[in-house]
């Protein structure tokens, strides 16, 4: 049995996004160029890094090969979390080459877009220090767990997984509900959870803070006002005697920008571009093939 490594995504979910991403090559005939080669062939190849990143995403290259061939084995050279260079060869791939050929463009097409979003990630967490980086739930449907443990491979921390996690009060919800009422009935509801409130002024910083909530997500607002809420919060905690609530940077923070917010006294920073808009590293699979 393979351990797991520590940014690894759940076994299960590795299988089955696998799995769904072969099916899409192999439906309905198989690989028909790759039955053509002799069937004596083997391959000898090497993953290699052509751009400087931060690697994610070696499970699911693990698991495509296997499901190809039990014959084909794979040798790394980095885990998860690595920094690489370009030119470094980051793994061996060595079996009959018919399916590691048919396995390449799934593995790559993992291991290329899993590394963009730890390689942005990474990119992410040192502008914005000594503010933690949290992820969204904007990623790719299907595969929300991957890209998460991807974020964990680059140095950040992930937001909720789903809407099950904890309560959280977004403004659409709060125009049905308004904060005092949406706080009062998650904590009658679901006196367990974390409730997470939404705040786009201050006059709902306040609100929020005298309701009750464990974390404020302060949205679209500018550095200034940033350090404001905080002042408020960190009062509203000194009064009452309870530690300050939660403070979480949101809305159209970038990698550009995120500098800006790093001493304004907040928690944590979260951005949907770790996920919806890191670009591939690029890697290749250097073949050679022998008899």
């Amino acid at each position: 049995m393979t351990l797991r490594r520590p940014f690894d995504a759940p076994h299960g979910v590795v299988v089955a996004a696998v799995a769904g991403a072969l099916a899409e090559d192999l439906t309905p005939l198989g690989d028909i160029s790759a039955a053509l080669l002799p069937p004596g062939a083997q391959a000898h190849a090497e993953l290699v890094a052509r751009t400087a990143g931060v690697i994610a995403g070696a499970a699911c290259v693990d698991e495509t090969f296997a499901q190809v061939s039990s014959d084909i084995v794979v040798t790394w050279n980095v885990t998860d979390g690595d920094l690489v260079e370009p030119g470094q060869v980051l793994g061996t791939v060595v079996g009959p080459l018919a399916p590691v050929l048919t396995g390449e463009r799934t593995a790559l097409n993992f291991l290329g877009h899993l590394s963009g979003i730890a390689t942005r990630t990474r990119a992410f967490v040192d502008a914005a220090a000594p503010l933690r980086v949290w992820d969204t739930r904007k990623t790719t449907p299907g595969l929300r767990s991957l890209e998460k443990a991807a974020v964990r491979a680059g140095g950040a921390r992930n937001h909720r997984g789903n809407l099950s996690d904890w309560v959280m009060f977004k403004d659409n919800h709060l125009t049905a509900l308004g904060i005092v009422e949406a706080v009062t009935r998650a904590r009658d509801t679901w006196p367990g959870r974390t409730v997470h409130v939404e705040c786009e002024r201050l006059d709902q910083v306040t609100e929020a803070l005298e309701a009750g909530a464990d974390a404020l997500l302060l949205d679209n607002m500018s550095p200034a006002e940033i350090r404001a809420c905080v002042a408020v919060a960190e009062d509203h905690a000194a009064t009452v005697g309870t530690r300050r609530a939660l403070l979480e940077v949101s809305g159209g923070i970038t990698l550009e920008t995120v500098r800006s917010y790093a001493d304004t006294g907040a928690d944590v920073v979260s951005s949907g571009s770790l996920t919806n808009s890191s670009p591939v590293l690029d890697i290749g699979l250097d073949i050679d093939v022998r008899p």
